[in-house]
């Protein structure tokens, strides 16, 4: 029994001493001064900590991510890996705007954006940025910006007209996977 107590105050002496080998002051210092903190650091440090604040207040939070060590054992859902964009929305905007070529997809963001190409029938060319954010299928849940080469503004009936075929297409996927 001394002996099992003996060996584990061993261990938690050398673990302590292993940790206090990581700092860079202390017992084990490895800084090559004499653990004092140069003006340059101190700025450096400030600096850094502005910066946060500034970002913070930006975010319009404390800086922290409100999350406690107790989160874990919570039945919340992984906020990185939930996908929060109607499926229907995302594959009909890719399929209605096919003739562009895509340039930058994020399913996470909800986010499609395209570079220019030129519509069948059609002689000027476009591009696309398109927004789905939200997982309803519904028309507040789509927003779709057109560009025209050369800066030139779209008409709003244009735009109406994409926006309006993407959930055309949108529903007719829906009833589809519901006949299944």
């Amino acid at each position: 029994m001394a002996s099992n107590v003996f060996v584990r105050s061993m261990v938690a002496s050398g673990l302590c001493l292993g940790l206090a080998a990581c700092g860079g002051s202390g017992l084990f210092n490895r800084g090559g001064s004499d653990g004092a903190v140069t003006a340059r650091d101190q700025a450096a440090r400030h600096k850094a900590e502005a910066e946060r604040a500034a970002l913070a207040t930006a975010r319009g939070d404390d800086g922290g991510d409100g999350s406690t060590i107790w989160d874990i054992f919570g039945n919340s859902p992984d906020p990185n890996t939930a996908v929060e964009v109607n499926k229907y929305l995302w594959q009909a905007s890719l399929e209605i705007l096919n003739f562009l070529p895509v340039e930058t997809v994020d399913p996470f963001t909800g986010v499609i954006v395209t570079g220019y190409g030129t519509p069948p029938g059609g002689g000027r060319a476009y591009r696309a940025t398109v927004y789905v954010q939200d997982p309803a299928l519904d028309a507040r849940s789509l927003k779709v910006a057109l560009q025209a080469r050369g800066g030139g503004t779209v008409s709003a009936e244009t735009q109406r007209a994409v926006e309006d075929a993407i959930l055309t297409r949108a529903r007719q996927l829906r009833i589809r996977d519901s006949k299944l």
